[in-house]
Order: structure tokens, then sequence, then C-alpha cells
């Protein structure tokens, strides 16, 4: 199984944070690491998408079907996360959008065998690729739209 763990891009500040939508900048952040993505992801991966707005115009940059999950809302925990992907048993790639501090915590806890409350903060855009080894995750990539 590879997860992928992909932040939404910028957003503009808003009231209600469900309903914040991307900047200009997030909309060209969102494109970037899509077009990446396009290139490398397989035809059977299957996407799941926090219902936040941002995230929502994130992965539409990607152009394919993608499902919405609730429990992949801002305040989602590891738990939640690993639970909607399948990790470890599922097959295939799975490719989360979602927030932090959420995906940052999960990318450690299954990069880090010492998992200690530490997180990894990734900018607007970027994401994680990790693979399932025997004995947790290996790290496949790390993308940066900047």
């Amino acid at each position: 199984m590879d997860l992928i763990l992909w932040r939404h891009a910028e957003a503009l500040s808003g009231d209600n944070d469900l309903e914040r939508v991307l900047s200009a900048r997030g909309e060209k952040q969102a494109r970037s690491t899509a077009a990446w993505l396009n290139q490398r992801l397989p035809e059977n991966c299957r996407i799941l998408v926090s219902p936040a707005r941002r995230a929502q115009q994130t992965a539409a940059a990607l152009g394919h079907a993608y499902t919405t999950i609730q429990a992949l809302l801002p305040n989602a925990q590891v738990s939640d996360v690993l639970s909607v992907s399948g990790w470890p048993d599922a097959s295939g790639v799975v490719l989360i959008v979602g927030h932090q501090p959420a995906l940052g915590e999960v990318a450690m806890f299954l990069l880090d065998d010492d998992f200690d409350g530490l997180s990894w903060t990734p900018s607007c855009a970027s994401l994680c690729w990790m693979r399932k080894e025997e004995q947790g995750a290996s790290l496949v990539t790390i993308f940066t739209p900047e």
C-alpha cells in the first residue's frame, strides 16, 4: 500500500472555516501539485478528501473522481486518517487531501518508530508519499509546489 498525504493549497481567511476558498496563489499551488501527481498516480488510486471547501478545490485540480470523507475535517485525528485510508491493509495507492496538523502527525507516526507527539508541518499544497513496509513505512518522496 502507498499512502499520499496532500495538504490543501493556500486559502483565504474567513469566518466559516469549512467555507474558506483557495487564494489565487492557492489555485496555482493546487494546479502545480496536481500536474506532478497526474504524471505519477496509477489509474486505480483512491482519492479521499475533506469536505472543507479548500480541500475540495485542491482535489478538483487533479481532474479525477474523488470521495468526500467527513472524518477528514480540519479536526481529524491520526486514527481517523489511518482508518479511512485502510492503512496498513489496503491495496494500491490512497491519496488523502486534508489538513494540518493531522497530516503531519500521520506522516511522523508512520515514519518514526519513536513517535512522541512530533509533527511534520507541510507547506500548503505539499504532499508526503509513503509506502508500507514490513515494519512501518518508508518515505517515497516529499513534493512542494514551490
